[in-house]
């Protein structure tokens, strides 16, 4: 009889440490989730500095994605180098969301953002080009885009940022 007791007290605590094991497991896996929310969204925030922190550079973005074609050599290297990290970054933040790792909340803000960004002619021309270099998954979201903001592009939101820059002496429009 002191044995069976035994036995089932032992079995007992046997599942009470499965549950705290579980809980742990579990809660490390929430923390690891976070963690790499986090770094997501660091890396995407230093990508997106370039813009801000880079005049000319963000002038040479908006007068790209206007239009890819009309830039000269130098220029399309350094907006499609640009642009394709920040796709690059964007293909992977894709991935991570599909298997679970990236949050829907947050996705939904960087789709958003990559939404607008392609709808501009530029951005389809130099994609038409390089699409080739990322994951048919991406591939398929960015010309659903495409193919959705495409029908309802306009450029007031470029034009107020770029009367913006007037108003601080850099000319967004000029080919220089």
């Amino acid at each position: 009889m002191i044995s069976a007791v035994g036995q089932m007290l032992g079995a007992i605590g046997v599942i009470i440490s499965i549950v705290y094991l579980a809980a742990q497991i579990r809660n490390q896996n929430k923390e690891n989730q976070r963690t790499a929310m986090n770094v997501l969204t660091t890396h995407w925030s230093d990508l997106n500095r370039t813009l801000v922190e880079n005049p000319e550079m963000a002038v040479l973005w908006l007068r790209a994605l206007r239009s890819f074609d009309d830039l000269d050599a130098k220029s399309k290297l350094r907006f499609g180098a640009h642009l394709g990290r920040f796709l690059r970054f964007a293909d992977s933040l894709y991935l991570n969301f599909l298997d679970g790792t990236l949050d829907k909340r947050l996705w939904r803000g960087y789709e958003r953002t990559i939404a607008d960004t392609v709808a501009y002619p530029g951005f389809q021309t130099w994609w038409a080009t390089r699409k080739h270099w990322h994951t048919d998954e991406f591939c398929a979201l960015i010309d659903r885009h495409i193919q959705t903001r495409s029908r309802r592009f306009t450029t007031g939101t470029t034009d107020r940022f770029c009367f913006y820059l007037g108003r601080i002496g850099v000319n967004a429009w000029s080919n220089t």
